[in-house]
């Protein structure tokens, strides 16, 4: 694709601020959904540092030659829910955290050290374009589901049977939704060069804007379907008065959480993270490298190439383990961010890198932070629909080469499109009452490589291509 600004390429300091903004909006929900769902005192603050400073660390393993944001793994999860059910404290449970980052981050080196050893050939000839492809389409459907759910919710909700249920209606959000959607497809189509780059940014802030006269409006004459914004951030603020904590705030950082864990730390708790975390990180390797792969036919240049997969692979597996010692979730690189870099046609490392240092930054200011979290469901899945769309269509558009009137690519790519689709996945429950889980981009993945080494004795003789059925 053209890009307007490519990997080495300098914006001004006002466009770069901008720019940095924008990433933070497309990589936040998800960056700061996983300390929600894991719960156990995790903060958002925190998952914004782990996830700048993780960020930071892979650039400089990347030599700052690959434009991809790092943010909370979602694939961790049932590994970070196993760190606290078997804890003996909350500290201890905070150190099996960083404990298991680290033993996740020693897979990524081990192959990385490997990959530097006999080089990259091995990868392209094991996952071709019609199996990376595929793939990287997957990752894209693959949370589709999750941007329409939450076009179709508020974020205002009531505790029915210990659940929260968004008492908005579903039509009010999805016209906020659809607003937030159809500003940012006007800015990348029609825009001039400026807007073009920040679409996203208008996009929330329209759809915000619109959220917002809804829920006044809503709060106004008591009418429940219309509340789409929870205040509650911003109540928070001054909930104690107005204090130094309204507008600065230390976030709840893991390392010191977890400071007074190490005298109850014991072997059998050590071996359960590591059987936790480590299968894990083999199943985030392949997303790895699917995602490069992706940002790689996005920018013109293979990223496994230069700067090298064993960099990619050491500032991943490194940025994880220093992110998560901040934040304490796993770090790995974010769809979110490719979809951003293809959307707009900014490149730019060093938008990352200023994203990075942001994502850091804005952690510190509380009323920033609270506008962050109010940003309703439905707005931040208008955005997610563009962004796990463009994720699907260009994993279609590296299949442009192959040719699909061979049955042996046929098969390949059928068979990871319905099983990542159809949401093969596997778990495997574990002594201790650990579960692991194969994702389905994974299982795809894996499906996909057997079947193309099993058809890769197949060639086809040119002019004499076996005969098609022809359904009449």
């Amino acid at each position: 694709m053209n890009l307007i600004y490519k990997v080495k390429d300098r914006p001004s300091f006002g466009q770069t601020l901008v720019f940095a903004f924008q990433q933070l909006l497309a990589i936040m929900a998800a960056t700061i959904a996983v300390p929600a769902i894991v719960g156990n005192g995790m903060t958002a603050s925190a998952a914004l540092i782990g996830a700048g400073v993780g960020t930071f660390v892979y650039q400089l393993f990347t030599k700052f030659r690959s434009p991809v944001f790092l943010g909370s793994s979602f694939a961790f999860l049932s590994s970070m829910f196993a760190a606290f059910a078997g804890a003996a404290s909350m500290s201890v449970g905070y150190l099996g955290l960083i404990i298991g980052a680290c033993f996740a981050g020693l897979v990524y080196v081990v192959i990385a050290v490997i990959v530097k050893a006999v080089g990259v050939k091995w990868i392209n000839k094991l996952m071709p374009a019609v199996v990376i492809g595929p793939t990287v389409a997957i990752i894209g459907l693959s949370l589709a589901g999750n941007a329409v759910g939450d076009m179709m919710k508020g974020d205002v909700s009531v505790i029915v049977d210990e659940v929260a249920v968004p008492v908005a209606s579903p039509f009010i959000a999805l016209v906020c939704a659809l607003v937030t959607l159809f500003v940012v497809i006007l800015c990348s189509t029609y825009g001039g060069k400026k807007l073009r780059l920040i679409p996203f940014i208008i996009g929330i802030l329209a759809g915000y804007a619109v959220a917002l006269v809804f829920t006044l409006i809503g709060n106004a004459n008591g009418i429940d379907a219309l509340k789409i914004i929870d205040f509650t951030p911003f109540k928070n603020l001054v909930a104690d008065g107005v204090t130094l904590k309204t507008f600065l705030a230390l976030p709840d950082l893991t390392v010191l959480k977890a400071w007074n864990g190490w005298n109850e730390l014991t072997p059998a708790y050590i071996g359960t993270i590591a059987v936790a975390y480590i299968p894990v990180a083999f199943v985030v390797f392949a997303e790895h490298i699917a995602d490069h792969k992706n940002l790689s036919s996005i920018i013109g240049q293979d990223l496994l190439e230069d700067p090298g997969l064993s960099r990619t692979l050491l500032g991943d597996g490194v940025g994880s383990f220093v992110g998560a010692v901040f934040g304490g979730c796993p770090n790995t690189t974010y769809g979110e961010s490719i979809g951003c870099v293809a959307i707009t046609g900014n490149a730019s490392v060093v938008s990352i890198t200023c994203a990075a240092a942001l994502a850091v930054i804005v952690a510190f200011i509380s009323p920033f932070v609270a506008f962050l979290d109010s940003i309703p469901a439905c707005v931040m899945g208008g955005v997610c629909m563009t962004l796990y769309g463009f994720i699907a269509v260009s994993g279609l558009k590296m299949l442009q080469p192959v040719d699909l009137n061979e049955n042996r690519n046929l098969f390949v790519a059928s068979v990871i499109l319905i099983a990542g689709v159809g949401g093969l996945a596997l778990n495997f429950a574990l002594k201790g009452g650990q579960v692991i889980t194969v994702t389905e981009v994974a299982c795809a993945l894996i499906l996909g490589i057997i079947t193309n080494l099993m058809l890769s004795g197949k060639k086809e003789v040119p002019g004499h291509e076996e005969p098609q059925q022809v359904i009449k």
